[in-house]
């Protein structure tokens, strides 16, 4: 109640730390009122002892229950400050856990004001901690010392933070990064395919692991699908106001903003094609970055297997679904993937050889992440 209470400010202050659109930061903080509701219905449930049958039915009986973690600890990222601390903080406190958060630095008081709302809310003094500073300093001394970590981040960094996990035989939940399919089959419906991986691929500056930013579309509808995507994304409004008249923000940072233009500078020096954007856009802030399509990548070129997290896209042509699976499984990435197609019992059996945690049918991420 209080966060919808609060909304506008919570949007502005979402706005100011990050740079994402109106729009993006609406549905950021809407993820956490969902799971909050979800985990108020389904916690009783969830949590209560469970009867199992014994190794002497009758005459012995088992039950399983369900005890707290103790202290989880929570690393979380820049790009969703909000959605991805409360999301995750939440349901671990529901659960009887106290929760040590470290948020990011450069989106800070996005948490601590979300933390202060569940101040109000009437949260116990003490049971959730805020812990600011340097990740490897601040983020290590959490993984040695709490009873359970969740941390979402970059591949890198996971890697470090489940083998300190592991040599103290405690749990991890780790949600990393991705260099994202989408599968645009023969039969798709060529319309919504290209309106759905526009809304996909450039949600949030394409500053979200889930984006897709590979796009493999069968031969036998690659004109149709590129001619409209192209159209879609040279509509698209880039602005820097607190309204919900942009269609994407900014970049966050001068460091992201190099990543990008590393990615394509290096892919149009070795020959590939600028579909659409490409470049930066100082006049309208300083890390605003065009939505950026190209063609012609190939696999000396760095955003072809290595993840962009901003708003560019390679686009492939593929003979078959075979192919197109092949190619997409062609990662050292697994979280997200899409597929578009008009016979869903042939999208399904394509989604199922996807190497992937989440395979979305006719939809970029939305139903993943949910």
């Amino acid at each position: 109640a209080l966060v919808l209470d609060h909304t506008d400010t919570l949007l502005d202050l979402l706005q100011a730390e990050t740079g994402k659109s109106r729009k993006d930061a609406f549905l950021e903080a809407s993820a956490p009122l969902v799971t909050v509701g979800y985990y108020a219905r389904k916690a009783p449930k969830l949590l209560k002892p469970r009867r199992r049958q014994g190794m002497m039915p009758v005459a012995i009986g088992t039950t399983e229950l369900r005890v707290p973690k103790g202290v989880v600890g929570i690393i979380t990222p820049w790009n969703y400050p909000f959605a991805l601390a409360f999301t995750d903080l939440i349901p671990a406190l529901i659960a009887g856990n106290a929760v040590v958060l470290k948020p990011d630095t450069q989106t800070a008081l996005t948490t601590l004001y979300g933390v202060d709302l569940l101040a109000r809310a009437g949260l116990p003094d003490g049971l959730l901690q805020v812990v600011l500073g340097d990740g490897p300093v601040v983020g290590t001394a959490l993984v040695d010392s709490a009873d359970y970590i969740g941390f979402t981040g970059s591949t890198r960094t996971g890697r470090q933070v489940a083998e300190r996990a592991g040599q103290r035989l405690i749990g991890s939940s780790l949600e990393l990064g991705g260099k994202n399919p989408l599968l645009v089959l023969d039969d798709a419906n060529v319309t919504k395919a290209a309106v759905g991986a526009v809304q996909t691929c450039f949600s949030n500056s394409g500053q979200l692991c889930m984006s897709p930013e590979r796009l493999f579309v069968h031969t036998a509808v690659y004109d149709a699908f590129v001619t409209k995507f192209l159209d879609h994304v040279r509509k698209m409004k880039l602005t820097a106001t607190y309204d919900y008249a942009a269609d994407m923000g900014s970049l966050i940072s001068q460091r992201q903003l190099e990543t990008v233009v590393r990615h394509v500078e290096d892919a149009r020096s070795k020959g590939a094609t600028v579909l659409a954007g490409g470049k930066a856009r100082p006049d309208l802030g300083p890390f605003f970055y065009e939505p950026t399509v190209l063609t012609d990548v190939t696999p000396e070129m760095l955003c072809y297997d290595n993840e962009t997290f901003g708003p560019v896209v390679s686009i492939y042509r593929v003979v078959d679904n075979n192919e197109a699976v092949a190619r997409a499984n062609d990662t050292a990435y697994g979280l997200n993937a899409s597929v578009y197609g008009r016979d869903l019992r042939k999208a399904h059996a394509v989604a199922a050889q996807l190497q992937a945690g989440t395979v979305n049918v006719n939809d970029g991420h939305i139903v993943g992440f949910g």
